[in-house]
């Protein structure tokens, strides 16, 4: 599983931003339809909404991508 390390710059990133910023998608709508599929996971539970705020600490999952937000 490729493992991605994201520096968070301020309190959170929105999710679907989250996806666009480190390369898994192109825009923030389309990552939205992603969240929306149900095939995104933070800390191992399944995310569907959009726009939830990614903090510090929490690792987010989308097919065999893993994401450390530090």
């Amino acid at each position: 599983m490729p493992k991605v390390r994201f520096e968070l710059e301020g309190e959170f990133v929105e999710l679907n931003q989250l996806l666009k910023l480190v390369g898994l998608c192109d825009s923030g709508g389309i990552g939205k339809q992603i969240v929306a599929s149900g095939a995104v996971s933070v800390d191992g539970r399944q995310e569907l909404r959009k726009t939830a705020k990614i903090r510090s600490g929490q690792t987010v999952s989308l097919e065999d991508v893993e994401i450390a937000v530090i």
